[in-house]
């Protein structure tokens, strides 16, 4: 307790000395880029950045287009001991002969871009152009779910998880040494690293089906923490009795020690300092694969945005409780997989799907909005016939043969109660639909001067993430 609260006294005071020199010298904003797995974070950001810079294709972003902005420019990051994004190998990556999507983000990193602006408004008549600085910290996929572990007991964890995944084929195995376990028994170690390891396979195969909710993150990145204890526990059924020295007692401990130890830095060190956030949603996957992901990926993403303490910044209460993040955008990726006649019904989708999270930081006063994006785009539209009509498709290089194809996703619903009414019933497959997903490799892209890559309201993303400070 004692280091918690030493722990928030000084993100008060650092909060403090960050809002003073903000107000009367170089505003910075922290700029927070998380998602799930496959979500496109590092995309993103690499996308962000090439089109900041070179703002040709960014007419939707105010200061870009009425000219303010005199230069962009990167520079290093404030924390020297956070890992920086290597955008400069993500771009060469997709700017190649052989263009290909760069590596997943797999630690927290961070990139500092700064802005030379000229002020309008009251600002305006003080000086000339002043300098904003935009760090932008990018989070593991696997590790944000951790999050909302903050709030849970191992029993509850266990419970929550244990009636969620039942039903689950991809945690039949699972599933059934679990129950075959007494918790109350004297801790065996082998069987402790048999279940974590049942566990940890379960939790890869439902990420592969689609599945969001994949804690804790860190066993599918363990990194240098894999063998240890704090990463050799899992869900059990609470037994009648747990003695000291029991399987259950055990499990308990190591679950704590993995929430003391990972989880609580991690929001404390990064995620509690950001005032703005970006939440990419890989809606047509969990779409693809059926209302149960969709279901799975609403609760999801309503359980995380707990964990951005979502309101307005004030002097006091950023000086008392560190910042609280002021805008939230909840961005539906792989807009370009889609004809942009259906882009709206997608924007409609998510807004439905990410309902209960929205609400939650609309009642705490911060901004929010949903939004479908592309940030690199890959496709290129076109009309097919199918079944004897003309139908909106898209064409584009496909991942790993790098053969051209063109696809029809499936006509999006006008109304989201059609797609979100059986992902909360629970209903295994769509009755009257057929939705498709294929993986695109980036397209060879020749950039004019001045220009950025081709991307879908990147621009109007940037507008509401930093447009009021520009």
């Amino acid at each position: 307790m004692l280091g918690s609260i030493a722990d928030g006294l000084t993100r008060g005071v650092e909060g403090a000395f960050a809002t003073l020199s903000g107000a009367f010298f170089e505003p910075v904003i922290r700029l927070g880029v998380t998602g799930l797995s496959r979500s496109g974070k590092t995309v993103f950001i690499t996308g962000l950045v090439a089109n900041l810079m070179d703002r040709g294709r960014m007419p939707q972003l105010s200061a870009a287009a009425e000219g303010r902005i005199s230069a962009v420019w990167l520079q290093p990051q404030p924390h020297d001991t956070v890992a920086r994004f290597d955008v400069e190998s993500h771009l060469a990556a997709l700017g190649g002969d052989a263009p290909r999507w760069p590596a997943s983000t797999r630690s927290v990193s961070e990139l500092r871009l700064s802005f030379r602006v000229q002020p309008v408004g009251l600002f305006a008549s003080l000086g000339g152009p002043r300098t904003m600085h935009l760090d932008i910290v990018d989070y593991p996929g696997e590790w944000l779910m951790d999050l909302a572990l903050m709030e849970k007991s191992y029993a509850d964890w266990s419970d929550d998880t244990l009636s969620r995944i039942a039903k689950r084929p991809q945690a039949a195995a699972y599933m059934a040494q679990a129950r075959a376990e007494d918790g109350s028994l004297t801790l065996d170690e082998g069987r402790a690293q048999a279940l974590a390891a049942a566990f940890t396979a379960y939790l890869q195969a439902a990420r592969d089906a689609g599945f969001s909710d994949c804690t804790p993150g860190r066993f599918l990145m363990p990194g240098d923490l894999a063998g240890s204890p704090a990463l050799t526990f899992a869900p059990l059924p609470m037994p009648a009795a747990s003695p000291r020295g029991s399987l259950w007692r055990e499990m308990d401990r190591r679950y704590d020690a993995y929430r003391r130890g990972v989880v609580r830095p991690f929001f404390r060190d990064h995620f509690s300092r950001i005032d703005r956030q970006v939440v990419l949603v890989d809606a047509l996957s969990a779409i693809h694969a059926g209302p149960r992901a969709v279901e799975d990926l609403r609760r999801t993403m309503a359980e995380i945005l707990m964990a951005f303490r979502p309101g307005r910044n004030a002097f006091l209460s950023s000086l008392f409780t560190g910042q609280r993040v002021e805008k939230v955008l909840f961005a539906a990726t792989k807009a370009d997989h889609l004809h942009h006649t259906q882009h709206p019904r997608l924007t409609a989708i998510i807004d439905a799907m990410l309902r209960d999270a929205r609400d939650r930081a609309d009642f705490a006063g911060a901004e929010t909005a949903g939004m479908a994006i592309a940030s690199i785009r890959a496709t290129v539209e076109e009309e097919v016939i199918r079944n004897g009509r003309t139908v909106h498709a898209v064409r584009g290089r496909l991942q790993g043969t790098g053969k051209m194809a063109t696809m029809y996703a499936g006509e999006l619903p006008a109304d989201p109660a059609r797609l979100m009414a059986p992902a909360r019933e629970g209903a295994e497959r769509w009755l009257d639909a057929d939705y498709q997903v294929m993986s695109f490799a980036p397209a060879r892209m020749a950039l004019a001067p001045g220009d950025g890559p081709p991307h879908i309201r990147l621009d109007r993303a940037a507008q509401f993430l930093i447009g009021d400070r520009l």
